[in-house]
């Protein structure tokens, strides 16, 4: 490897430190019966302890071919209906959801040594809640979105910009202008699971689960 490279990788990264603390503590014994209730105090503290971009989270999808994707993107809201998040139809993870209308949501707040993961079905809420998010973004989200060329080929970075360019100024002279295949997708969890991390690796992991979405509520403990 180069120079500025470590010659042994596989020691270099078991030497990096992990959970370095102080951590936050969990007692699982206290957990209220509502995943949402949850989430919602551990991501409030995310927020309190400086953490950057809280609200950020990986959202996995599967294509066609049974092969897992990955991106980050940030919550939009969380109720008691479901964790949402917005996408262009022509996406990637557009095409995917529409094709396996599933996926897999991960918070990760490493100073806090903790991680909440979600999975369920997901669905496409009405065109009108996707306008309302579409119009909320900056100017210049807008317009990347009207292009519609998320994850296609780029010949170069003035291509990039001169498109924006023109995008924007549409979203100038029209700011009611939407983009038709911006969605807002909800995930209905089937399963919520909240981790939270210890210096030993004895992590405290408590799931909720219930077998159909919107069915009650169970509780269990899981080991490390």
């Amino acid at each position: 490897m180069g120079e500025d490279h470590p010659a042994d990788v596989r020691a270099w990264l078991r030497g990096l430190d992990v959970f370095a603390g102080p951590l936050a503590s969990f007692d699982p014994a206290a957990a209220p019966a509502e995943p949402v209730e949850l989430f919602l105090t551990w991501l409030r503290e995310a927020v309190d302890a400086g953490l950057p971009d809280p609200h950020a989270m990986t959202v996995s999808t599967v294509d066609e071919h049974g092969d897992p994707w990955a991106r980050v993107l940030i919550l939009k809201n969380v109720d008691t209906a479901g964790w949402q998040f917005a996408a262009h139809a022509d996406s990637p993870k557009g095409r995917q959801l529409a094709l396996r209308p599933s996926a897999a949501l991960t918070f990760y707040w490493p100073v806090l040594g903790r991680q909440v993961r979600v999975r369920g079905p997901v669905h496409p809420e009405p065109a009108e809640r996707g306008a309302a998010d579409f119009l909320a973004r900056s100017a210049g989200a807008r317009a990347e979105a009207l292009l519609g060329h998320q994850s296609r080929h780029l010949e170069s970075l003035q291509e990039r910009d001169r498109a924006i360019g023109e995008a924007l100024s549409r979203v100038q002279q029209s700011p009611g202008l939407v983009a038709g295949a911006w969605t807002l997708h909800t995930v209905t969890p089937v399963s919520v699971e909240f981790w939270q991390a210890d210096k030993s690796r004895v992590h405290t992991r408590l799931d909720y689960a219930r077998a159909t979405a919107g069915g009650p509520w169970e509780k269990h403990l899981l080991w490390p």
